[in-house]
């Protein structure tokens, strides 16, 4: 059956109601409305967790809130990634759980320094775009000379020079043994079994506790049947490749089959259906002919084709920013949760090279308005600090009216940014929206205050004609 709302009293009704705050929340019913909202995990209800008592209440509680899609962890010692836990097909139902992550490639017949160069990419790559930083997130090891020590030796390498999880990519389960004997302390992604080596492959991911890929590309039963035996052996964290077909041709038919699986897992409960999709467009670089940028051209449209039909993981080959642009803004905008208007923290952002003299604006914190502004006064050449104030995520001209722009969270984010340690003056220049509150302001936080443009496209030119702390203070007397 298709994902419905659950009812946070009925989830009330099951936890163990101490209200003993150890989740962090005041009581087990405000608990209950996060659990529901996908705001917390139940492993913070630590009686339900660690009290045998509870133990029939954990599985009932486990079963009422698993999501359609199974939920996989791939880690490495210093940092975990999480894959599928879906519920829902389309994202205005609810929201999308976890960003599909992204891995760019390395083989094992790669030169050290062409490797340290991919590790260099992967980990420095980063876009801010509407306040927040849109990164990379994975490595993918393949195996191209089939060698075991030769794959052992590259694994051993990149583990030993970078944070990241891994996937290890080979179909020869000796390899893939290789591999995993220098990564005893991660929890790496088996990439994958097929209907060859599905038992070796298998055996591998149960003594080792770990996810493993089923791959049976342009074959969906076959595909099927792989995941039901796994699942029966004992496998629980299974991901399925169906196969990305890259061009013309095979566009139709790997955007039908991602999602037709998805729509079993979400609208029909088939289990087997219900485990993370992982998308290659890395096959652009063998199914596409021409030059490099036509190869590079396909692999950005099917990562950006298969993040909208509900591919969980993608694995890439290019090393071209302009390829990942549009893939990470695109995830991002995806998985942004629609409920909730996206916002950036409140705090002092420092823009450009500011002086005690500089001057202090402020702003809220809805993300396209702080990147609007942010851009606006670095275009200006204006090096001052911003205020970023708590508007819940609202626009200034509507945080104003309904009362989230307040001279409390102005002050607080003056106080704990001690702000009044960096600047000599006492003045903030405020969105000329924000007038009518000019007077609050100032009696709560106790600086002057100064009503800048109605647009902050206008701020460098308001900035250069009216900022003079030496002026400000024979107006103001202070």
């Amino acid at each position: 059956m298709p994902w419905k709302a659950i009812s946070p009293i009925e989830v009330y009704k099951i936890l163990p109601r101490t209200n003993c705050k150890e989740c962090g929340e005041e009581n087990c019913m405000a608990f209950a409305v996060k659990l529901v909202n996908m705001e917390t995990k139940i492993e913070k209800c630590t009686p339900i967790i660690k009290e045998d008592k509870y133990k029939k209440a954990l599985e009932k509680l486990t079963e009422l809130l698993s999501p359609q899609v199974r939920e996989i962890e791939i880690r490495s010692p210093k940092k975990t990634i999480k894959i599928g836990g879906e519920y829902v097909m389309h994202r205005h139902e609810l929201t999308y759980i976890n960003p599909a992550p992204i891995a760019i490639d390395i083989d094992d017949n790669m030169s050290k320094d062409e490797i340290v160069k991919r590790i260099d990419f992967v980990e420095h790559f980063e876009y801010e775009y509407i306040g927040r930083k849109l990164n990379l997130d994975l490595l993918a090891i393949r195996s191209v000379s089939n060698d075991p020590n030769k794959f052992k030796e590259v694994v051993k390498f990149v583990s030993e020079n970078t944070s990241l999880p891994l996937i290890l990519c080979t179909f020869n389960p000796k390899v893939m043994e290789a591999g995993l004997s220098v990564l005893p302390d991660s929890r790496p992604l088996l990439y994958a079994a097929t209907k060859d080596n599905w038992r070796e492959m298998g055996e591998l991911a149960l003594k080792n506790d770990l996810p493993i890929v089923v791959y049976s590309p342009g074959d969906i039963d076959t595909l099927m049947t792989l995941a039901n035996t796994l699942s029966k052996a004992g496998i629980s964290d299974i991901a399925l490749d169906p196969g990305t077909f890259v061009g013309p041709n095979g566009l139709r038919y790997t955007l039908s089959t991602f999602t037709m699986l998805r729509w079993k897992a979400c609208n029909e409960d088939d289990k087997l259906a219900g485990y993370p999709l992982i998308g290659t467009p890395i096959t652009a670089w063998k199914m596409i002919e021409g030059e490099k940028d036509q190869k590079m051209w396909w692999e950005t449209l099917m990562a950006v084709m298969l993040l909208t039909r509900y591919s969980n993981l993608l694995i890439m080959h290019s090393l071209e920013g302009w390829s990942y642009l549009p893939v990470v803004m695109w995830r991002f905008n995806l998985y942004t949760d629609p409920r909730r208007p996206v916002a950036v923290d409140p705090g002092v952002r420092t823009i450009g090279d500011p002086k005690e003299d500089s001057p202090v604006m402020v702003t809220g914190n809805y993300a396209l308005t702080y990147s609007l502004v942010g851009m606006d006064i670095q275009s200006g050449k204006v090096d001052c600090y911003l205020v970023i104030t708590d508007t819940e995520g609202i626009a200034v001209e509507c945080a104003v009216p309904g009362r989230k722009f307040l001279p409390e969270g102005i002050a607080e984010v003056l106080k704990t940014s001690k702000l009044d340690e960096k600047v000599k003056h006492r003045y903030l220049i405020i969105p000329g929206k924000a007038a009518r509150l000019s007077g609050d302001i100032e009696d709560v936080t106790g600086w002057k205050v100064i009503v800048g443009p109605q647009d902050s496209k206008d701020i460098p030119k308001f900035v250069s004609e009216k900022w003079d702390p030496k002026k400000l203070s024979e107006i103001y007397g202070n």
